[in-house]
Order: C-alpha cells, then structure tokens, then sequence
C-alpha cells in the first residue's frame, strides 16, 4: 500500500469513500446530503493537502487543514475515511501516522480532532493509541440517527 497526495482525477473514488459515510450521517458532523460539491470543496479543494491510500484500488482518503487562523494556526485538523473493505485492516492507523508527518512537513506544531464521538469507539481506541489524549468534551453535542444526541471528544496531540 502507498499513500500519496491526492490528485483531480482521485476524486470520484474519493467520493465513492466518502459519499456513504457522509449519508449515513454517524461519524462526521457533515450535513447528511451534502452534495458532491461541497464535499469536494471540503475534501479536496479547500484543504492544505488531501491524500489517498491505494493499493489497487483506493483504500482510504485524509485531509489536513488549518484548525484556527491567527495565533492558532499551527495546530492542524485532519479527517480520515476507509472504506468499508478496508476496516480493520490498520489503513487509518498509517494514514495517521503518516497525516503527522505531512503535517510537521507543513509547519504545524500539534493536530487536533475537533469532535470524535463518543459512539465511535473503535477511533477513540485508535486515536488513544496513537498519542492523542482527549482534552475536552462537548456533552450531548451530536444528533446521532440512532443512537440520539451523544458526547463529542475533542483529542490533541503535540507534534
């Protein structure tokens, strides 16, 4: 597997990643009909560097912004999607850790993940591993579709 820096013409299978996570509407705080649009703008488009995972075929995909302008700007966000096929397969973990090098490349100094919920167990597991220790909490802060409003974690990690 390579991770590399996403291109124009990765975008429908970015899309392909994305468009089903972003619907179901359990994970990221993302309008669930967001249109191909401005998921690309949020994805793609507007961010410092977006890439992919492939091996074949493409496996995952990750983001990395500016969290905050002004005095804040060296602390980073980044988003991380795999496909369903590639769950449990360690994909998020390298995307990670390689998302933390891109970003000390870009000159930021710490990453933070703005609302990992509380639901999502397996990524906070993930994130803890990594490094990242939850500083905060935003209590009920997100409407699950199903489970109803559950706690949001804000996770940092000094780079």
């Amino acid at each position: 597997m390579q991770i590399r820096p996403a291109t124009d013409a990765d975008w429908p299978a970015i899309w392909a990643i994305l468009r089903p996570v972003f619907r179901a509407g359990e994970t990221y705080a993302i309008d669930r009909d967001i249109t191909e649009t401005a998921a690309r703008t949020l994805w793609l488009d507007g961010p410092a560097a977006t890439y992919i995972a492939e091996d074949d075929v493409v496996l995952g995909t990750y983001f990395i912004k500016t969290n905050h302008q002004g005095g804040a700007r060296h602390v980073c966000n980044c988003g991380y999607v795999t496909t369903a096929a590639a769950q449990g397969r360690g994909i998020a973990a390298q995307m990670c850790d390689q998302s933390q090098l891109a970003a000390r490349a870009l000159g930021y100094m710490a990453m933070q993940f703005n609302m990992v919920l509380a639901s999502n167990s397996g990524a906070i597991r993930l994130w803890q591993r990594l490094g990242y220790d939850i500083v905060g909490t935003l209590p009920l802060a997100f409407d699950h579709p199903t489970l109803g409003l559950v706690d949001g974690y804000v996770m940092w990690k000094a780079l």
